[in-house]
């Protein structure tokens, strides 16, 4: 059920994000304040600077050259320095703590993680909240085939089959569109409430 992404509207930054786990959590990272699929293409921005996109190359990289790379215009963010750093801090993690093996975070270990396990360890990620955590989860379920027992419970209403509530639910524009129609709604829902 791993399905060729089609999150960003440009081919070359989709393929990246479905190739490569840490280009996705990356994507995920940069998903806030700015629109979804301007956050998915940061990858390919940073792939295009560094000759190739590597966990370890940005692991190793001096965190100030980095954040330079990421702020050069057009820069990977609309807060690029601080989300460069966040970037930076997610790719060390990984290598200190899943051997640079990003998707290890929902396969490794025995027995294997579970929908619940899978939250808590993308929770514990740098810059990765409650929310974010749970967007991803959905995504990996419904779009990369990763369906860990109880993913969609842990997913909470991201996890919903037929939602139109995150990227977890975007694969076309069309689809895109609806997920920005609910999100306009539920922000002037919560502005009324």
């Amino acid at each position: 059920m791993k399905r060729e992404l089609k999150l960003t509207g440009e081919a070359e930054a989709d393929q990246l994000l479905s190739e490569d786990p840490f280009a996705l959590l990356v994507g995920m990272l940069l998903d806030q304040q700015i629109a979804m699929e301007i956050a998915f293409i940061g990858p390919r921005k940073i792939a295009d600077r560094m000759d190739g996109f590597s966990i370890t190359k940005i692991a190793e990289t001096d965190v100030e050259t980095f954040v330079e790379l990421c702020v050069t215009p057009p820069a990977i963010h609309r807060y690029g320095g601080s989300m460069a750093r966040r970037v930076h801090a997610l790719a060390e993690h990984i290598v200190e703590n899943y051997d640079g093996d990003t998707e290890a975070i929902w396969t490794s270990g025995r027995p294997k993680p579970d929908g619940p396990e899978v939250l808590k360890r993308l929770k514990a990620l740098p810059g990765f909240g409650e929310q974010k955590a749970k967007i991803f989860l959905a995504l990996l379920g419904k779009q990369r085939g990763v369906l860990p027992k109880g993913w969609r419970e842990a997913a909470g209403a991201y996890g919903d089959r037929g939602s139109r509530r995150s990227i977890a639910d975007v694969t076309s524009k069309e689809t895109l569109a609806e997920v920005r129609a609910f999100k306009k709604a539920a922000k002037a829902a919560a502005k009324t409430g």
